[in-house]
């Protein structure tokens, strides 16, 4: 019997339908996800863009606008024009790295931290409302599909 993966395409542009792209359904996913948590984050008057910022930041996993721009895969003007309207808001802080003054970290103030402590509860609030039909197994089958994914992907 001969591998089914050599003998046929996954996707072929004769059967393409835009309904049943796995692009169009991940694009929809995610801009239906992003549309639920901004609509959880409009008591924090923040954006999901914001909240994912702070909560980055938080983490430790990021300490410079560039980190930031490179883990959110946007580009370095739109990410300067968010930490802007952060800092304006007063939850981030600028400061020159002691080791290196060319580089910026950023820093959450205190209105900042406690903000980003919110993210969780409201991610999960939000992700338990979307995936109320899916079991265990179902979401946790998704993730290892999703991680494939971005594996393979180089991310």
């Amino acid at each position: 019997m001969q591998d089914k993966k050599a003998s046929s395409p996954l996707f072929a542009l004769e059967n393409y339908q835009i309904d049943d792209s796995i692009g169009f359904l991940m694009t929809r996913a995610r801009l239906l996800l992003v549309k639920s948590i901004d609509e959880a984050l409009v008591g924090c008057d923040i954006t999901y863009a914001q909240g994912g910022i702070l909560y980055m930041l938080s983490t430790g996993r990021c300490a410079s606008a560039a980190d930031l721009a490179r883990e959110f895969y946007i580009d370095a003007a739109s990410m300067k024009r968010s930490l802007d309207r952060l800092e304006a808001r007063q939850l981030i802080v600028r400061q020159p790295n002691p080791q290196d003054r060319r580089q910026i970290r950023l820093s959450l103030t205190p209105d900042g931290e406690a903000l980003a402590q919110r993210m969780p509860v409201i991610y999960v609030a939000v992700l338990s409302q979307l995936f109320a039909d899916f079991s265990a197994e179902e979401v946790g089958f998704l993730k290892s599909l999703l991680r494939k994914f971005l594996a393979h992907g180089g991310l």
